[in-house]
């Protein structure tokens, strides 16, 4: 046996684990089950990654991690969501696409999905070609798939967050408008987390109306081919303090409380200029559309950045949407020079990742 340990490592531990399998399993036939099973677990782990590494499957679960270098509060919260909402709607297409009235297909819309997320420590043990996640951390978000945190929020789809995550992410639980709870073990205590219901997240998701600028509208469209996948690049694109080192800012500041999001507000800081930006839609990691109000003129305008996944990565989108009457003007005198600015920005946003992550992320356009 080859055993090979190497030093414990810090990050975000994370649980996804389906609601209702074991009653769904009963009912109906295994063969057709396992399929179900195995769809849904391997859309729900193709949207975790590559924020979060799987360490393994544990039957109806996945148990994934995330070192803390490079992480955000709004990244993590993102793909837990993301990771949800891919899952519903795969539950939705399976079940409008199937014919077949066995069981098992019958009753796909009885499953749901629920989130553990936990901040500390762990060991990652290689065993031979497997590799175990261990350690004190480890075993409490295990514990939490055992919890009363669903009992408590009295709905299948929720996600539970220690205290010790959002304060290492350093935000607020009553902001975010998560409901506290204690869960109680006789191994190892109590552990305080925040419960956030993820069952109207969807139904929000659902609701909202969409603000997106599609090529037939958009009055400038620039594209990169970026050889990352969307969700890292999305991360660069979006987390403010990665933003202050490839754009022409000196500093990129949410001036709202809370994670970003739809709704959020930047400052953006061009040396003694302010440039105000609010967040119209954050759809992660599809798109995000911002506005731009010009203080003097009082009209605001868009753009949507489009994050598509590509066989070689992913492509960049950017699209101007049509100026309001009283900016026409202004764009026509400030647009050319605001369109250079954006390529050499992007020339600096992959010479970042390539100097953070080593490699070179340049793609041709349309490749």
């Amino acid at each position: 046996m080859t055993l090979n340990l190497t030093a414990s490592d810090s990050g975000c531990l994370l649980l996804a684990d389906i609601s209702g399998y074991t009653g769904y399993l009963q009912a109906t036939e295994l063969e057709h089950a396992q399929d179900v099973l195995a769809d849904l677990l391997e859309t729900l782990v193709d949207t975790l990654e590559p924020v979060f590494q799987l360490s393994k499957l544990e039957g109806d679960a996945a148990f994934a991690y995330a070192p803390v270098t490079g992480l955000s509060a709004t990244l993590i919260m993102d793909t837990v969501e993301a990771g949800y909402f891919s899952f519903r709607r795969r539950l939705r297409d399976i079940d409008h696409a199937t014919s077949c009235e066995c069981n098992a297909c019958v009753l796909i819309p009885s499953l749901d999905l629920k989130f553990f997320v936990h901040y500390g420590e762990y060991v990652i043990q290689r065993i031979a070609r497997s590799e175990e996640l261990t350690g004190h951390d480890v075993v409490v978000v295990h514990r939490l798939m055992k919890g009363t945190s669903g009992e408590a929020m009295e709905k299948p789809a929720y996600a539970v967050y220690t205290k010790a995550t959002l304060d290492q992410m350093g935000m607020s639980p009553e902001m975010l408008g998560f409901r506290p709870h204690t869960e109680h073990f006789e191994d190892i205590g109590d552990v305080a987390v925040y419960v956030q219901d993820l069952a109207m997240r969807w139904a929000f998701e659902q609701e909202r109306n969409r603000v997106y600028v599609t090529s037939n509208e958009a009055i400038a469209e620039m594209e990169w081919d970026v050889a990352l996948p969307p969700a890292v690049l999305w991360d660069y694109v979006t987390d403010p303090a990665k933003r202050a080192q490839w754009q022409d800012v000196t500093s990129v500041d949410l001036v709202t409380d809370g994670r970003l999001g739809a709704g959020s507000t930047n400052h953006c800081m061009h040396g003694p200029d302010v440039i105000v930006e609010h967040v119209a839609d954050w759809r992660p990691f599809s798109y995000m559309t911002t506005e731009y109000p010009n203080p003097v003129l009082g009209d605001a305008w868009t753009l949507t950045q489009e994050f598509t996944e590509t066989e070689t990565g992913t492509r960049l989108v950017m699209r101007v949407g049509p100026m309001p009457e009283s900016l026409k003007d202004w764009w026509e005198a400030t647009g050319p020079g605001w369109l250079a600015g954006v390529t050499d920005a992007a020339g600096n946003l992959v010479s970042l990742i390539k100097s953070d992550l080593g490699v070179d992320v340049a793609l041709p356009a349309g490749s």
